[in-house]
């Protein structure tokens, strides 16, 4: 019997190729890529300073907010299995996992020792010109596609903030734009409110 090759370095994979979760789990790579509909993204280099510093102003805010409550909010590395019914336990047939930058769950029964199995029902992503692409287009349609309630992208480098919400036709709508004088409220949970000088403040 012959041993499978360990997967060590991107340079062994087909960047073109398709991939499911099974293999993603098998990979012993030092760098952090992602998979949407078994394809393969790559991160860009480590976040820049102020996107580290955003990041903890929303984990901040959104954790005294969440103290006490049943939904529990995961910062990346935290991986998110987007399934189909029915495929939540088959490792070989989930094309996409994804890494967000922040994510709120509700639904207990979604997280496990491995993550996330499902839609998150908040997610946010802090973008920057080598994520913007991948956040406002691939990412947006998958999230929209998945069901997940609100979608918030942070310009980092710009200071504002675009919170999309889901309607009931499952289509994103962009709810609201948040500058550093505004306060954003969430749909899924109307009493949290966070100002734009707390989330930028560095």
């Amino acid at each position: 019997m012959v041993k499978e090759k360990k997967i060590t370095s991107l340079s062994q994979l087909d960047i073109n190729g398709t991939y499911t979760y099974a293999d993603y789990v098998s990979w012993k790579l030092t760098e952090m890529v992602e998979l949407i509909k078994g394809k393969l993204f790559m991160y860009s280099p480590a976040p820049k300073t102020y996107h580290q510093a955003i990041s903890f102003n929303l984990n901040t805010e959104i954790g005294l907010y969440l103290k006490g409550k049943l939904c529990k909010a995961f910062s990346a590395p935290f991986d998110v299995r987007l399934v189909k019914p029915g495929n939540e336990t088959l490792d070989e047939k989930i094309l996409t996992v994804v890494q967000p930058d922040i994510c709120i769950i509700c639904d207990r029964s979604k997280i496990d020792e491995r993550g996330c199995i499902g839609s998150p029902d908040i997610i946010v992503e802090i973008t920057s010109p080598a994520t913007a692409k991948k956040d406002l287009n691939e990412k947006y349609n998958l999230y929209e596609q998945n069901g997940v309630a609100e979608y918030w992208v942070v310009f980092a480098e710009a200071k504002y903030l675009n919170q999309y919400v889901l309607s009931k036709e499952g289509v994103y709508q962009l709810h609201q734009t948040v500058f550093v004088t505004d306060n954003i409220s969430s749909t899924v949970f109307p009493d949290l409110v966070i100002s734009g000088k707390d989330i930028f403040n560095f």
